[in-house]
């Protein structure tokens, strides 16, 4: 009885299921550099696995484009709470969790020469202020 017993345990251990988790981030327009959490991931658009849930540092830079620097807050399903997490971890099948998260750049808007100059100038008045 204690042998059938092993090699059912043995034999649901090699049929325990996993979580694949995937984040997918795309940008429009694609082709963006993408770091997350200060690793970089690949240009838009991008999908990696990602191995635990929170919060991520997300920055999104392309040429001629604004640099955008922000959060992402990735919460667990249902099934990844803890106690739930552990018979996931056990379910003879493997749980697919996707992500995504998708960015609409904004077009770099340059200064002209007249603002230049003014914010200089400003800039050079305040700093040669003395404190009081």
């Amino acid at each position: 009885m204690s042998r059938l017993v092993s090699v059912m345990l043995v034999f649901a251990a090699v049929l325990c299921g996993c979580v694949e988790r995937k984040m997918t981030i795309t940008t429009e327009p694609a082709g963006a550099l993408v770091f997350v959490s200060d690793v970089e991931k690949g240009r838009t658009p991008v999908t990696f696995p990602f191995t635990w849930y929170g919060d991520y540092d997300v920055m999104v830079r392309m040429d001629g484009h604004e640099t955008i620097k922000t959060h992402a807050n990735i919460t667990p399903p249902w099934y990844e709470v803890p106690p739930l997490d552990l018979l996931s971890e056990l379910a003879p099948w493997t749980y697919h969790d996707r992500r995504y998260l998708h960015y609409k750049m904004e077009k770099l808007v340059l200064p002209d020469d007249a603002s230049l100059i003014e914010n200089a100038a400003r800039l050079r008045k305040l700093n040669l202020q003395t404190p009081d």
